[in-house]
């Protein structure tokens, strides 16, 4: 295993989680509800599957389109949707 590979996207990732819906919407069913450790165990198994799904459909496009062209249209996409973002807060 990459062990760099895998504490630089575990970097990532955790910087990326912060404060974003996904947390908001756990803390709110931890505030909630009575039993913490099921919405624990149901946020890891989200997390978990999205990632997985992730991984799996990143490495099948990535035997059609080379990582490459993959990382430049991601970020041209990420670019674009702030520039949107910026010009059109209301979406429209």
């Amino acid at each position: 295993m990459d062990l760099k590979l895998m504490l630089t996207t575990f970097g990532m990732i955790f910087l990326a989680e912060l404060g974003d819906k996904t947390q908001l919407a756990t803390m709110a069913f931890a505030a909630e509800g009575k039993s913490r450790i099921a919405v624990f165990i149901g946020a890891v198994g989200a997390l978990s599957l999205t990632s997985l799904l992730a991984v799996v459909f990143g490495a099948a496009i990535a035997k059609l389109i080379p990582p490459n062209y993959i990382k430049a249209g991601a970020g041209i996409l990420f670019v674009a949707l702030g520039v949107w973002i910026l010009f059109f807060p209301n979406g429209k």
